[in-house]
C-alpha cells in the first residue's frame, strides 16, 4: 500500500520526487557561503588618491588585485593578496570623479572648460596642492561654501569669488556621463557571477566644516541601470537626507536597488550618530525609517581607525582602546571634544537607537557592521604583513611610519596625525547563498554580515529561546541556528513565557592562515525603565580552558617574537563555541546584542616594517595588536502589550 501511494505522488509530481524530499542543500535554504570583500577602495579616479600619488593604478587593476592577480603598485612594488577576495566595490569619490587624470593628462575636453583651464594653470605653476584645496572646499557642499570661504587663510592664495561661481567650478554633464559609463562598464567586465563580484558604486563625500559624513553608495545592478543617473555628490547636496532622496529616485526610475554605507564616524566630531538632523531638528519616526531603509550597514573599522568602542565611553572594557583616532575631525582642523564621542562610536549609537525608539517609535541606528580598507592605492589589503598604506605616499618604505598622514595638505594650524597611527584594517564578511551581486546585496540589506580588522575568521551568531550547551557540538550547527533562532542582523521575536531568557549560540573558527582565538565576548546594551541606557561586555568563552570567574579571565599570553616579527599558535584555540543565556534578561526592556571575537596577539604592521627594513618605528607605535571581528547585532523589543503596561505603570 505504501508503494502504491508513493507511486501516485510521483505521478502527480511528474513522475519524479522533488529534490526537497531528500537533498539537504535544497530543503535547507539558508546562507552557507562566507564571502570576503572590500566595499571601500579608491583608484586614480579619486581626486585625493591622485593628488597623493596614485597617478596610474586604475579600477581595472583594483579588480585584478582583489581577485588574486599580481599588480605593480604606484611605487613600483609588486603586490599580491595571499588569498583572493570574493567581492570588491571601487568607490571613487563622486566629487570630480575622474577629472584629475584628465586635467593632469592634458585632456582637451576638460581643459576647454574654465575649471580645467584654472587647474591646468596651477599645474604649470607647480601648484598641484591648490587643485586639491579647491576640490576639498567645493566638496563640502554649496550650503557650507560661504562658511568655508570665510575661514580661508589668505596665505593659500585662493580666489573666493571664483569658487563662488558655478561656471568656474562645474564639469559638463557630457564629461561626467562618459566617465560614469566607463566606471560601470569596467565593473561589469570584471563581474563573474559565482566566482567574483564586482560592484558599481562611488563615495559621497560630505564633510561640513571638515566633519566626516561620508557614505559609500553600492548598487545591486549592472551599468544598464546605473548609467541612467549620474552619481550624487556633496556638491549636489551635503545632507544625508538629500542622498537618500537620490537613492529613492534611482530605484523609482530604474527599478534597481541601492544602499549607502556610512564610515569613519570616529572623525565626524559628533555628527554621524547625532540625535538631531543635520539641520538641527529632533529625529522623527520618518527620519529613522528612511535611515534604516537606506543605510542597513555601517563600516565600523578601516585604515583611519576603529569605530566600535572608545575607552572614555566604555571604561570597563579592556579592549575598547583599539586603533583609536580621537584627536580631531577628518580635516584635522577641529579638536575632538569628549562630548562628541557619544555620537561617534557604534556601540554608543546602538544604545542611542534604543532610547530613540522608545521616544519616537522607530530606531534610527539599526545597522549591521562591516569592515573595509578605504585604501587609496587601489590595493584592497588589510593584512599586517602586506599593508600598502592608505595613500601611495604611504606605501612600504623604511621611513613611512614617521610621515604625516596627509603630507601635501599639512598646514601649520592642522592637528598632526602620523602614518604609524593608521590601522591595517579591515574587511567585510557576508553570509550569502552565492557569490553574486544580488545575493551579497541582499545579505547586506538583512544585515547578515560582520566586520573583521583583517583576519578571515568564520563566525556564526544566533539568538533564540531554547539553545542548549550541547548545540555547540552539532555538525549541523548553522541549520540548527536558523531553525531554532535568528541570525546576526535580525530581531529576536518575543517569547510567550514571561520567565524565558534568550539564549545565544556563538561559534568562531580561526583564520586558516592566521592566529588562534583568544576569547569570545557578547556585548549587551539595554534600556531601563527610567530611560537610561547601559552596556556590559560579557566574556562567554576563553581559549586554553581558562576559567571565567565573575566575568574575568586572565590574559591569553603573547608569543610575538619582537626580533623576527613572528608569532606562534602555541596559545589560544583554533575554534571556540558557546551557548550563553542572558540570566539578567528583563522582557520589558529593549536590548541589543553583538559578538566580538578576539585573536591572540600578532605583530602589527609597524613592527613588520621594522624587521623588514631594519629600521626603528616611532616609540609610540605598538609592536603587536589583537585583531578582532564584530558581528552585526541582534535586537530584542518588548511586545506591544508589555510596552503598554510599562507605559501605564510610569
Amino acid at each position: 500500500m505504501r508503494f502504491a501511494i508513493l507511486g501516485f505522488v510521483l505521478f502527480l509530481t511528474g513522475g519524479v520526487a522533488t529534490a526537497a524530499d531528500y537533498s539537504p542543500p535544497v530543503a535547507n535554504d539558508y546562507p552557507t557561503r562566507l564571502l570576503w570583500g572590500d566595499t571601500h577602495v579608491h583608484s586614480y579616479l579619486s581626486p585625493d588618491a591622485f593628488t597623493f600619488g596614485n597617478r596610474s593604478i586604475t579600477p581595472e587593476q583594483a579588480f585584478r588585485f582583489a581577485r588574486g592577480e599580481t599588480v605593480v603598485s604606484q611605487g613600483g612594488l609588486k603586490a599580491k593578496l595571499s588569498r583572493p577576495l570574493d567581492f570588491l566595490l571601487v568607490s571613487d569619490h563622486s566629487e570630480y570623479l575622474g577629472i584629475f587624470p584628465k586635467v593632469f593628462g592634458g585632456s582637451q575636453d576638460i581643459l576647454a572648460t574654465p575649471l580645467g583651464q584654472r587647474w591646468g594653470s596651477y599645474l604649470k605653476e607647480n601648484q598641484a596642492t591648490k587643485v586639491l584645496m579647491e576640490f576639498g572646499i567645493l566638496s563640502m557642499g554649496s550650503e557650507h561654501l560661504e562658511h568655508t570661504l570665510s575661514q580661508l587663510d589668505d596665505s593659500l592664495n585662493l580666489d573666493a569669488d571664483v569658487l563662488r561661481d558655478p561656471e568656474q567650478t562645474s564639469v559638463p554633464e557630457s564629461i561626467k556621463q562618459s566617465i560614469w559609463n566607463n566606471v560601470g562598464a569596467v565593473a561589469d567586465q570584471f563581474n563573474q557571477p559565482g566566482r567574483f563580484t564586482a560592484f558599481i558604486g562611488y563615495e559621497w563625500t560630505s564633510m561640513p566644516g571638515g566633519n566626516n559624513l561620508h557614505r559609500n553608495v553600492l548598487f545591486r545592478d549592472s551599468a544598464e541601470k546605473t548609467s541612467q543617473l549620474l552619481p550624487f555628490s556633496s556638491i549636489d547636496g551635503g545632507d544625508p537626507e538629500q542622498l537618500w532622496e537620490y537613492l529613492a529616485a534611482y530605484e523609482e526610475k530604474t527599478g534597481g536597488k541601492v544602499l549607502a554605507i556610512p564610515h569613519n564616524s570616529n572623525v565626524s566630531n559628533g555628527l554621524m550618530f547625532a540625535e538631531t538632523t543635520l539641520g538641527g531638528d529632533p529625529l522623527s519616526a520618518e527620519y529613522a525609517q528612511r535611515r534604516s531603509r537606506w543605510e542597513p550597514v555601517i563600516e565600523v573599522t578601516q585604515i583611519k581607525g576603529d569605530s566600535e568602542a572608545h575607552p572614555f565611553l566604555s571604561p570597563d572594557d579592556e579592549f575598547a582602546d583599539y586603533e583609536t583616532w580621537d584627536k580631531a575631525n577628518l580635516s584635522f582642523n577641529a579638536v575632538k571634544e569628549q562630548s562628541m564621542l557619544k555620537h561617534e562610536y557604534a556601540r554608543s549609537a546602538l544604545k542611542i537607537g534604543l532610547a530613540q525608539e522608545a521616544e519616537i517609535g522607530e530606531n534610527p541606528f539599526k545597522f549591521g557592521m562591516i569592515g573595509s580598507t578605504d585604501s587609496h592605492t587601489s590595493l584592497a589589503t588589510a593584512d599586517e604583513d602586506n599593508y600598502f598604506g592608505k595613500m601611495a605616499s604611504a606605501e612600504p618604505a623604511k621611513d613611512r611610519a614617521y610621515r604625516s598622514f596627509f603630507p601635501q595638505a599639512a598646514a601649520e594650524d592642522q592637528i598632526q596625525q602620523d602614518q604609524w597611527e593608521s590601522a591595517a584594517s579591515g574587511y567585510a564578511a557576508v553570509w550569502a547563498k552565492d557569490n553574486t551581486r544580488e545575493e551579497i546585496f541582499d545579505a547586506m540589506q538583512r544585515r547578515e554580515v560582520y566586520a573583521s580588522t583583517g583576519p578571515r575568521m568564520t563566525v556564526r551568531f544566533f539568538a533564540g529561546w531554547n539553545f542548549v550547551a550541547n548545540d555547540v557540538h552539532r555538525p549541523d550547527l548553522a541549520y540548527h541556528g536558523y531553525r531554532n533562532g535568528v541570525p546576526m542582523g535580525a530581531d529576536l521575536p518575543a517569547n510567550a513565557s514571561e520567565n524565558a531568557a534568550p539564549t545565544f549560540l556563538l561559534a568562531a573558527q580561526k583564520d586558516p592562515m592566521g592566529a588562534n582565538l583568544d576569547r569570545l565576548q557578547i556585548v549587551k546594551s539595554w534600556l531601563d525603565a527610567e530611560g537610561e541606557t547601559h552596556e556590559r561586555v560579557i566574556n562567554v568563552a576563553a581559549s586554553d580552558e581558562r576559567p571565567i570567574l565573575n566575568n574575568k579571565v586572565r590574559p591569553v599570553g603573547n608569543t610575538v617574537d619582537t626580533n623576527t616579527a613572528t608569532y606562534l599558535n602555541t596559545i589560544g584555540d583554533a575554534e571556540l563555541a558557546v551557548v550563553w543565556t542572558d540570566t539578567e534578561f528583563d522582557p520589558n526592556q529593549s536590548a541589543v546584542y553583538y559578538a566580538r571575537v578576539m585573536e591572540i596577539p600578532t605583530p602589527r604592521w609597524t613592527h613588520v616594517d621594522e624587521v623588514f627594513f631594519k629600521s626603528q618605528a616611532p616609540e609610540q607605535a605598538p609592536k603587536w595588536t589583537q585583531e578582532r571581528a564584530y558581528t552585526s547585532p541582534i535586537w530584542y523589543t518588548p511586545p506591544s502589550d508589555q510596552a503598554a503596561e510599562k507605559g501605564d505603570a510610569q
